[in-house]
């Protein structure tokens, strides 16, 4: 369940595996790997910043074509 009360330029877990293409697993994966860092909300409903995944978008679209 998604938590309504999310701050503005901020995603949820779910929102950041939709916008990245990978699954929850993954996105706990780039957090253990320091790809991606959470920016607040709780343990179990991190928030992450909307431009930390915008530019982690580009660069995995950067390797793709690379």
């Amino acid at each position: 369940m998604e938590s309504q009360m999310i701050r503005p330029g901020h995603l949820t877990a779910h929102q950041t595996a939709a916008q990245l293409g990978i699954s929850l697993e993954g996105v706990r994966k780039l957090v253990q790997r320091k790809q991606l860092a959470r920016s607040g909300g709780t343990e179990r409903q991190p928030w992450y910043a909307a431009r930390d995944v915008a530019a982690l978008v580009v660069k995995r679209a950067q390797s793709k074509v690379a």
